[in-house]
């Protein structure tokens, strides 16, 4: 396998633990000169404040450009489709500093997209802005389709909660880029530089993770270490061509 793109929340970590043998993991891909992403729903946090919150779990040796988010998804689907434009943005400083990047304008005077993504400062003035926005001919795009987030204290609405708030509103559904979009897999392998058939998927979820990467073309591999058992597996009509109870188990020289 050239290349390996990786979950993180039940792959590497699972809340505020490591999962174990995710550094050797990593040491093993860095040591055999495998390029690598982790790729998350969260387009919150730009890569740095990922690579930060690597490192004080415990995982070191990584850079910003181990990763990709939604938020990255987003605005390089959107460059993909125009050069320029204009969206009004609902979501993160991680969401803002993408679209500023591939060289778009926020503005909520007749752009050309409304983009949302997760944020706790939602509100009914937010919402009723993307309606009408979108209901005067502005194209809705979401980041992720995630209804809830884990957290410390058990799960908060996510994305597709604000998504749906709007949905319902305006009567018009969102594209949506993030996984289990395949699109989202497609876009990390394209920052790899390498075709689908030649990278893997790593992840603990067949409905997204495992999904995605099939719907793609890639190989994929799912670990035990998060949301996804073995009882579970007998649920889907798709299977992951590899299994593993955790990421400390994959040995990327042999697959």
């Amino acid at each position: 396998m050239k290349g390996i793109v990786s979950d993180m929340d039940g792959v590497i970590y699972r809340g505020g633990r490591i999962i174990p043998g995710a550094q050797e993991f990593v040491d093993r891909l860095i040591s055999a000169d495998i390029p690598f992403l982790f790729l998350t729903n969260n387009s919150e946090q730009t890569p740095i404040d990922l690579r930060l919150k690597m490192e004080k779990l415990g995982i070191k040796h990584l850079s910003e450009h181990n990763f990709i988010t939604s938020a990255m998804a987003t605005a390089m689907f959107l460059k993909q489709q125009t050069s320029q434009a204009t969206v009004y943005v609902i979501g993160g400083g991680g969401l803002i500093n993408e679209l500023y990047n591939v060289g778009f304008s926020i503005s909520e005077s007749n752009p050309d997209y409304v983009v949302v993504g997760k944020t706790q400062n939602f509100s009914y003035e937010m919402m009723k802005t993307a309606v009408r926005l979108i209901r005067g001919g502005a194209k809705f795009i979401g980041t992720n389709p995630d209804m809830i987030d884990p957290t410390e204290d058990g799960v908060e609405p996510a994305c597709g909660a604000i998504l749906a708030s709007i949905e319902s509103a305006c009567g018009r559904a969102p594209y949506i880029v993030g996984k289990p979009n395949s699109l989202m897999m497609a876009l990390a392998t394209k920052k790899l530089g390498l075709h689908t058939s030649d990278t893997m998927m790593i992840g603990d979820r067949m409905d997204t993770d495992i999904l995605g990467g099939m719907e793609a073309g890639m190989n994929t591999a799912l670990v035990l270490s998060g949301v996804t058992s073995q009882e579970d597996l007998a649920l889907f009509p798709y299977s992951p061509d590899a299994i593993y109870s955790s990421v400390g188990e994959v040995v990327p020289e042999t697959l």
